[in-house]
């Protein structure tokens, strides 16, 4: 068992792998065919374990049961409140397993340890909770009808659900699909990302000692065109939910179409713009471009990949960003003094070398990184690009690294026009101390969500998707809980009524 430094504190030891089986029906199972296939860690490049590949016969068996959990079982039937309580024991599991549980997606994604412990675990939880606290305030309306009858409304949930979650954020995707929809009871088949496979599997252990019921969660680990197609087109999946890219939520919308018109939610690429203007403070604006790009190394879809400075600041950002960027410090995500960790695996590496290629080719001026950081693993150094035009593809396609275009603009027509230049419309920062600029930026902006002299700053309670080919549909808030709910009219004629 590998150790690592954690500074004062005693080597921290790496978890052995306890789950790499199918969980369908609350049980862990090898695939139908037998195969595995291999997690890589993306430190070193070395295999982590081997993993059960789910195929279409494995959906069709967790798809059964989930289907008998959902039309026989408790689950659905059981009071918000009762649901509630289960998804709070959930919660409390995750949190006092959080270390493992960081370990796995730091071994699987080369996520920071440091980060997974204090923010996505505990986030996850947070979300679990939230929902629990929902479940039981799932409500329809009285309606006043213009004749003589009397009506209302019921939410009920919407039956089995297929989660087909990405591998930047195991965690926090799980829980962001997984607890809307337990809060409205349906129940599920989740596909973990087959690059990230571990995490998903220990929470569906952890939600059998929680108490929730077989049937409920089922796991099926695999590849997207086998396993997640599968999904996608099942006649007994009544919602689909994926986060991922464009390209393939194309797919989806299309399995989707052509078996049963499954309902299908989808938060697809990105392309987000930071427009900086005159007035900001270059330190706070610097920090958060750099954020903006390198957080999670730049692999999540809202990353703030654009950078337009207005002219007046622009040579002095510029100059800040190159000094930070150069002490930006990329090593082990064990090792708390990392703040960037390696990318998921050696094809996204190698896909992210090749659009900074692809930048220089274009004539854009690399102020600073555009080469891989070290000998070994999958890790790439903080990359800049100045004097890049719209046109250029590290301008137009989602690179999903850290990798930014930094561009410069003179109104603020001018910057609105550019930024909403682009196919996607996920996520836009706006960094001005003036309010007006704010207000008239942010309401111009095609995007789902806008962040004002921040970023990144996501919360359970706030709605998030995205516009045109950023996809439709919404996680977190009551939003995300409600997408998992059909709503049904229910009509009775009064006293009087022509009908009696």
């Amino acid at each position: 068992m590998a150790t690592k430094s954690n500074g004062s504190l005693p080597p921290f030891k790496i978890p052995e792998i306890e789950f790499t089986k199918l969980f369908i029906n609350g049980e862990f199972v090898d695939a139908v065919s037998g195969k595995t296939f291999e997690t890589i860690d993306p430190r070193n490049g070395e295999v982590v374990a081997k993993v059960a590949e789910g195929d279409k016969e494995d959906v069709d068996l967790a798809v059964k049961a989930a289907r008998e959990a959902f039309d026989h079982g408790p689950w659905p039937r059981m009071s918000g409140h009762a649901r509630g309580r289960l998804m709070i024991k959930y919660a409390e599991l995750v949190e006092e397993h959080a270390e493992i549980l960081a370990a796995l997606d730091t071994l699987d994604a080369g996520k920071l340890f440091s980060m997974g412990k204090t923010m996505d675990i505990p986030s996850g939880a947070s979300n679990l909770r939230y929902y629990a606290g929902a479940a039981d305030k799932i409500h329809g309306e009285t309606l006043k009808m213009s004749r003589e009858l009397h009506g209302y409304t019921l939410r009920e949930p919407i039956g089995v659900v297929g989660h087909i979650i990405p591998w930047n954020f195991p965690t926090a995707m799980y829980f962001m699909k997984v607890g809307p929809s337990l809060a409205a009871g349906c129940t599920m088949v989740v596909k973990p990302a087959e690059q990230t496979p571990l995490s998903a599997l220990y929470y569906a252990h952890l939600s059998k000692l929680a108490g929730i019921p077989d049937g409920v969660i089922n796991v099926v680990t695999g590849f997207g065109p086998t396993a997640g197609a599968a999904i996608a087109s099942h006649m007994d999946i009544d919602k689909v939910s994926f986060t991922g890219s464009t390209e393939v939520g194309r797919l989806i919308m299309q399995a989707a179409a052509m078996s049963n018109l499954k309902q299908v939610s989808l938060e697809l690429g990105g392309k987000s713009p930071v427009i900086i203007f005159d007035d900001a403070d270059v330190d706070v604006a610097a920090n958060l471009a750099l954020l903006g790009i390198v957080y999670n190394k730049g692999e999540i879809c809202v990353s703030g990949s654009r950078v337009f400075v207005q002219e007046g600041i622009h040579d002095a950002v510029v100059l800040k960003l190159a000094e930070k960027a150069k002490n930006w410090v990329v090593g082990d995500p064990f090792d708390d003094n990392s703040q960037q960790g390696p990318q998921v695996d050696k094809k996204q590496f190698e896909k992210i070398l090749s659009y900074i290629e692809q930048g220089k080719r274009e004539g854009a001026n690399l102020l600073c990184g555009g080469s891989r950081h070290g000998d070994k693993g999958y890790f790439i150094q903080p990359t800049i690009f100045t004097e890049v035009q719209d046109d250029m593809v590290i301008a137009k396609e989602e690179i999903f690294g850290p990798v930014m275009s930094l561009m410069k603009f003179k109104t603020i027509e001018e910057a609105i026009e550019r930024a909403n230049s682009t196919k996607y419309g996920l996520a836009a920062g706006i960094v001005t101390k003036n309010i007006d600029i704010a207000n008239t930026v942010s309401r111009s902006l095609r995007a789902g969500v806008v962040w004002i002299n921040c970023y990144f700053a996501f919360d359970v309670d706030c709605p998030y998707g995205g516009y045109k080919m950023s996809g439709f549909g919404r996680d977190l808030g009551m939003e995300a809980l409600y997408k998992y709910t059909n709503v049904k009219s229910v009509v009775t004629p009064l006293y009087n009524s022509p009908w009696l």
